[in-house]
């Protein structure tokens, strides 16, 4: 450093830096004057400044012990000192009450409040028709305002194909019941062979069909409170219902309203081809045509490939792959953990 100062009359910085290997901030810094050291007695003499305003600890204590009592350690601090004034006790400030527990690190939501349970976040995965069922209630619009009528649907996830269903004027268990045995018998449910998965509404949490599902062998599932996407496949296939060209504003009368789901039904089964079943409609995933379908479609391509192979520039066209698995809140996978991991990190 010296002899770079030394040089500053003939040198410019940047030539003397580069001449002796030095960088231009490490020699600005041999400039700068020292800072100043605080002897330890002085800094002892600034923490022993203190206020005399200031609690003593044993006051503290009786304050800390004070906030503890059990009929204040569930109400925020101006409550406990408002009482304390009623009781024409004065300890200190709402203030100086905060920072006795903040050294304590208690400063926290004290008042008794309702604390909402954690619910499970379901995980369903079906690989086959008649494995997991959805199901859910969604609102027709009747005659005159505020007037409904109520569509029950029994859907199954794997193949999209609803299994049961049903117009009624009201919202029951006594309806649900009813549907869901009646769809069980036409499928053949085994016990155990088949989990039912629904919201939170009333028909589905009451006691009387849960007794059913118990009587049934058939395992049930809900979703969390205020998560739609805990029930995605029953929302999905009423937007496709309601969203159809002919689904009018209103329905005339409960009978309209039978007569227009059945046709819906109809063309939902066996006309709709699902994107999410390789093209193939519920019913030919349901009852198993799905597999001779798919051969017969790539006996196509391959004729179409074969005449005319220039059209197809990446490779020979095939079908549409078929579903193999189909979850509700497929779980992450090891990598994909990771990377959140990452991510909240």
């Amino acid at each position: 450093m010296q002899a770079v100062a030394e040089s500053r009359d003939e040198l410019s910085c940047v030539e003397a830096c580069d001449a002796l290997g030095v960088s231009r901030a490490t020699y600005y810094r041999s400039q700068a004057p020292a800072s100043i050291e605080v002897s330890e007695s002085a800094a002892e003499h600034v923490a022993e400044k203190q206020s005399h305003r200031r609690l003593s600890p044993v006051e503290k204590e009786a304050v800390l012990a004070v906030l503890h009592e059990e009929r204040f350690q569930d109400l925020a601090v101006p409550q406990v000192h408002a009482q304390l004034l009623d009781e024409d006790k004065y300890l200190c400030s709402t203030r100086t009450m905060y920072r006795i527990l903040a050294e304590k690190m208690e400063v926290r939501e004290r008042r008794d409040q309702r604390r909402n349970p954690q619910y499970t976040k379901p995980e369903l995965l079906a690989t086959a028709p008649n494995q997991v069922w959805s199901w859910d209630i969604t609102k027709l619009r009747g005659p005159r305002k505020w007037s409904y009528f109520y569509l029950y649907v029994l859907l199954d996830i794997f193949s999209r194909f609803a299994v049961g269903w049903m117009v009624a004027s009201r919202e029951s268990a006594d309806l649900a019941k009813k549907l869901i045995s009646e769809a069980a018998q036409r499928q053949a449910i085994s016990p155990s062979q088949l989990t039912i998965h629904s919201d939170r509404g009333s028909p589905m949490v009451s006691k009387s069909l849960a007794l059913l599902l118990a009587d049934l062998g058939i395992n049930k599932s809900h979703s969390r409170p205020y998560v739609s996407d805990d029930n995605p496949f029953s929302e999905a296939q009423f937007k496709t219902i309601k969203y159809r060209p002919d689904y009018p504003d209103r329905f005339g009368c409960i009978q309209d309203a039978r007569i227009h789901m059945a046709r819906t039904f109809q063309w939902y089964h066996y006309d709709h081809r699902h994107s999410g079943l390789g093209m193939m409609t519920p019913a030919d995933v349901h009852f198993g045509r799905d597999h001779a379908i798919r051969e017969k479609r790539g006996v196509t391509l391959s004729a179409a490939y074969e005449l005319h192979p220039e059209r197809f520039v990446n490779r020979p066209p095939t079908p549409l792959p078929l579903p193999e698995a189909v979850w509700i809140n497929k779980p992450p996978s090891p990598t994909e953990e990771a990377n959140n991991l990452l991510v909240s990190r």
